[in-house]
């Protein structure tokens, strides 16, 4: 019989709504309901495409004998991540505090009141190198709650105490300036892995947000040093298993710092984020790689995880059925691995040797079974050969999809699809972006500009849109604007900003995760550094400026300035975890540039024009587009055609030169340093 999840809309929780256990989504009833029968919550929170989620759901979650323990002993409450960040990043903060250490499954025990007091990620079912069982656990916990009720509540008062002590002041820091991004610079220098690229050891993650900072640098500064990191970790990136060679498209992230055997599930973030990078490799070096990348990963967003609505699905999960597994199982990577016999089978003896040299798979395997994942660690893929291969493994059953529509998400993809169609002259990906806009502004953004978080099969989700949304959403709809000459999408975006400082900002200028009016948690939450997408407050930030520029508005370069406090204190001495930050303070340092081109919408030398403004690597540039005088945009203003001909006017820091009419000419004026 299902369990109350099952009508919630979010897949991860309804993988659970068929469990044993008597789950609750977190709800005020849950807690009710933990206070009237006087016992502890569970509090589990996962996500849809987290294989170790996967295990402890079948090991414990879907075992009877397990399930009654928590139904008599606890109140079981499932979260999803992905769905309430606010409530991750609260109870998650109190996991890495306590033990050093995070990840999915985040397995947390509650007071009634929502205090925390006992932590944990994974647990077997039996006890295995030297972790505690499942079943231990819980009845460890239960003793303890009987028998030690006030050690149990104090112990709570205290972590929560902790916790709301623990909020952020880096108002008043300054703006950083040349000393900082040069102090974080060497920071990265000295954290670069010079043989296999990236930062750090395994497991590795694509390094986004820095990448964009190493390449603004780079553009601003011309730092041969900071250039050469961003290209070499792109390089490693692409030709390793990280890389869907046959498809397109980036895994979460490598187990191995040569970046050859991914976690394989696949995240509209990470690619959306890593197509954007790569179009912005092209801009700088004329990369053949980084083109091909940038359209392949741009294409796979579109192909594999747009949904029927015009928006994008969060993730592809990591497992699927094995065909050579005959118990049915869904293991991890069995839709991307081959065998050189696979090869041979599907490419005949001598096309399947020569691929298993290409794409580096071998008799022994760099996964499991024997099994290997595709690499192109020297010279450039067979066309022939892939489509082959990506034709036999598209026979093979697929992973799982989660179709939930995250708002941040979607703005990220917005932003990297409508670039990426621009500079590549791909106008499908350009009305792609905009459909998936239309749809957040359709089914996710109220007539107040208040955001919901997520949506499925185009019913909007129940739970409020954070910091992130807001911000993500904004910086996608900047984007669209500079490149389809679009002013609705700057006033969207301008509404979504008004909010951010209304509801998001506290004292000093510092940002908050959840607005003034949201769910109070034990903690509002408040995070300036990345994780694996830019951090809600400096990608507010980032799109603060940029719409400061557009139009004007000292009240938004003014919160963009002060928000940008926290670089000044983090950059020097964290530079990997506040890489947006980083980013959003080499285009403070190099702008405002504006940009306005001018000119018929059928014109082609004003599309010549609005073309080079876009791929202009002047971190601090925006552009707008449109006829001449146009009221859709600000910088239009005043801006006639040049004796008939269309025109680009160009002003940095409140100077403006005389507008000109050639591509060359506005190539020129563009350059980062004049």
């Amino acid at each position: 019989m299902p369990n109350r999840l099952v009508g919630e809309t979010s897949p991860y929780l309804l993988q659970h709504a068929d469990n044993p256990v008597d789950w609750w989504p977190w709800s005020p009833e849950a807690f009710a309901e933990a206070r009237q029968r006087a016992v502890p919550v569970l509090l589990s929170v996962g996500y849809s495409s987290c294989h170790w989620c996967h295990v402890m759901a079948h090991e414990s979650f879907e075992d009877d004998a397990t399930a009654a323990y928590l139904n008599e002993h606890f109140v079981s409450v499932k979260v999803d991540r992905e769905e309430r960040p606010d409530v991750d990043a609260v109870y998650m903060e109190a996991v890495q505090a306590a033990t050093g250490q995070g990840g999915w499954p985040m397995t947390v025990f509650l007071t009634p009141d929502a205090e925390p007091f006992y932590f944990g990620t994974y647990f077997p079912p039996e006890p295995r190198h030297g972790m505690t069982s499942f079943r231990q656990v819980l009845e460890g916990v239960s003793a303890a709650w009987s028998d030690r009720r006030e050690e149990v509540d104090e112990v709570a008062r205290r972590i929560t105490r902790d916790l709301a002590g623990r909020s952020l002041a880096h108002g008043g820091q300054g703006v950083p300036g040349e000393e900082q991004l040069a102090q974080a610079l060497l920071g990265l220098t000295r954290e670069y892995d010079e043989r296999h690229g990236g930062f750090g050891g395994a497991p590795k993650f694509p390094p986004s947000m820095v990448l964009e900072f190493l390449l603004r640098h780079h553009a601003r500064t011309g730092s041969d040093g900071a250039l050469q990191m961003a290209v070499d970790t792109c390089e490693a990136m692409a030709r390793g298993g990280l890389y869907d060679q046959l498809g397109g498209g980036f895994a979460r992230y490598s187990v191995d710092r040569e970046w050859i055997v991914p976690h394989f599930e696949k995240m509209l973030y990470d690619n959306a984020l890593l197509c954007r990078v790569y179009a912005h490799l092209w801009r700088v070096t004329g990369s053949a790689l980084a083109r091909r990348v940038a359209l392949e990963t741009a294409d796979f967003m579109v192909r594999e995880l747009r949904t029927a609505e015009g928006g994008f699905a969060s993730a592809l999960d990591a497992d699927s059925t094995d065909s050579t597994d005959e118990s049915g199982r869904r293991t991890e990577g069995a839709y991307y691995v081959w065998t050189p016999e696979q090869l041979r089978e599907v490419l005949g003896e001598s096309d399947g040797r020569r691929a298993a040299e290409l794409y580096a798979v071998t008799a022994e395997g760099t996964f499991e079974h024997g099994a290997s994942v595709l690499q192109l660690p020297g010279g450039e893929p067979d066309d022939g050969v892939r489509e082959r291969l990506l034709a036999a493994r598209e026979r093979r059953e697929r992973p799982d999809r989660d179709d939930k529509v995250v708002a941040a998400w979607n703005g990220l993809a917005i932003a990297a699809l409508a670039e990426t169609g621009a500079y590549f002259d791909r106008p499908d990906l350009v009305e792609r972006a905009t459909e998936a806009a239309d749809l957040l502004v359709r089914l996710h953004m109220d007539s107040a500009a208040r955001l919901t978080r997520t949506s499925k099969d185009g019913a909007a989700g129940g739970n409020a849109g954070v910091l992130e949304d807001y911000a993500d959403v904004a910086e996608g709809f900047l984007a669209l604007a500079s490149v389809t000459g679009e002013g609705v999408w700057l006033e969207f975006a301008g509404f979504l900003l008004d909010m951010v400082i209304d509801r998001f900002t506290g004292e000093g200028g510092t940002l908050f995760d959840t607005a003034h009016d949201a769910e109070q948690l034990i903690r509002r939450p408040q995070d300036p550094t990345d994780n694996a997408t830019p951090s809600g407050w400096t990608a507010a930030a980032g799109a603060l400026l940029s719409y400061a520029a557009h139009t004007g508005s000292e009240a938004h370069r003014t919160a963009a300035e002060d928000a940008l406090g926290v670089v000044t204190a983090l950059g020097p001495r964290a530079p990997r975890f506040i890489g947006w930050g980083l980013a959003v303070a080499e285009a403070l340092l190099d702008g405002p540039r504006e940009v306005a081109v001018v000119g018929a919408e059928d014109d082609p030398e004003a599309a010549g024009l609005l073309r080079t403004a876009l791929l202009a690597t002047a971190p601090g540039a925006v552009v707008a587009s449109g006829r001449p005088d146009g009221d859709e945009f600000p910088l239009l203003r005043d801006r006639p055609l040049v004796d008939g001909k269309a025109a680009a006017y160009v002003c940095r820091g409140f100077v403006c030169r005389a507008p000109v009419t050639e591509v060359d000419r506005l190539a020129g004026e563009l350059t980062p340093g004049r």
